[in-house]
């Protein structure tokens, strides 16, 4: 596998997926146009397992640390799949409730309240497993953590900015809140869950026996294996609108099919640049920078979706609140792995 030499190469590799985590929503809001969000999914949850199988084949692969990706498969232990699997699990569940949020609320709401809720708890969760592990985790705790409280405060101005919008337009404000919560809340163990399939040589917290990129090929399966078991639930019983049939996902153009597999392979792209930098940067700092998604989120949603267009005077203070506080945490994370 490719190997990340220095701290700053894994700092930019997490801001790639930062970038990455963010922006493929956008290929949701152009395939709503005319495509529901439960049929936009079957194709997401392919481009990312296809995506996923091209980094492991081609990046996992090369270079001198460690093993090929064939290799890797041959010594894989079962509980170490199965971690990996459950991850994608997990995450899918959670993903698909964020889905839902953004059909309801958008990008600017979902984003901030069910990814910031995730990057906080996972920030918790990745620390812990080092701890439990016996091993210090590397930098400055403290600076951690005031980070993270800084980004629970912004998730509690987005809520605040949200429920101004939903008077104004009379949109259901506690739905779209209420599903980017547990969409958070789930999302936020994946991480975990998936580093606990990796071998520790490379990656702190780790217990496993797989290299970074196979264990995310394996969470990109169990994604994909139980998108067949949650997805057919959306589809009858619907967030919003009626229960729509496998059928009308058949009658979709291939332009609207490629824009969903196009957001699968973005995503897949920012946890095969996340997992080449884990090692370097550690679970924690890694999970942190990753997921400070909703900075990018909140830019798309307000400036090009112009999803808060109708709110009513005051609440674009809070919006720059908001983005002002991410900003913050995610200087004061990125601070945390500098300083001792």
């Amino acid at each position: 596998m490719i190997s990340v030499p220095s701290y700053a190469v894994a700092v930019l590799l997490c801001v790639l997926t930062m970038v990455c985590w963010g922006s493929w929503a956008n290929t949701q809001k152009l395939a709503a146009r005319s495509w529901r969000f439960e049929l936009y999914y079957w194709d997401f949850a392919a481009g990312l397992l296809l995506a996923s199988l091209l980094a492991a084949l081609s990046l996992g692969s090369m270079g001198a640390t460690g093993r090929s990706f064939l290799a890797d498969l041959a010594q894989a232990s079962p509980s170490s799949i199965g971690w990996a699997l459950l991850g994608g699990a997990v995450w899918n569940l959670g993903n698909l409730l964020l889905v839902a949020a953004i059909a309801v609320a958008g990008m600017a709401v979902g984003f901030p309240i069910g990814g910031g809720i995730a990057w906080v708890l996972g920030i918790v969760l990745s620390f812990a497993l080092v701890v439990l592990e016996g091993r210090k985790n590397p930098g400055n705790s403290r600076l951690l953590f005031a980070g993270a409280a800084v980004i629970v405060l912004a998730i509690l101005l987005s809520m605040r900015a949200y429920k101004r919008l939903a008077g104004a337009v009379k949109r259901p404000g506690a739905k779209g809140v209420l599903l980017s919560v547990f969409a958070g809340v789930l999302i936020a163990f994946f991480y975990s869950l998936v580093v606990k399939s990796v071998d520790p040589q490379f990656v702190s917290g780790g217990s496993g026996t797989l290299m970074p990129l196979t264990a995310a090929l394996f969470f990109s399966l169990g994604a994909f294996l139980t998108t067949f078991l949650f997805n057919p639930f959306f589809m009858r019983h619907p967030v919003e609108g009626s229960a729509v049939s496998f059928t009308e996902y058949l009658r979709g153009s291939a332009a609207t099919h490629a824009t969903g597999v196009l957001g699968g392979a973005i995503w897949a792209a920012g946890i095969t640049a996340s997992f080449l930098a884990v090692g370097t940067a550690g679970p924690a700092v890694s999970y942190a920078l990753s997921n400070a998604a909703p900075v990018v989120a909140i830019l798309w949603g307000v400036l090009v979706w112009k999803e808060f267009a109708q709110a009513p005077r005051g609440t674009g203070r809070l919006l720059v609140a908001m983005f002002l506080c991410y900003l913050a945490g995610l200087a004061l994370i990125t601070c945390s792995r500098l300083s001792p």
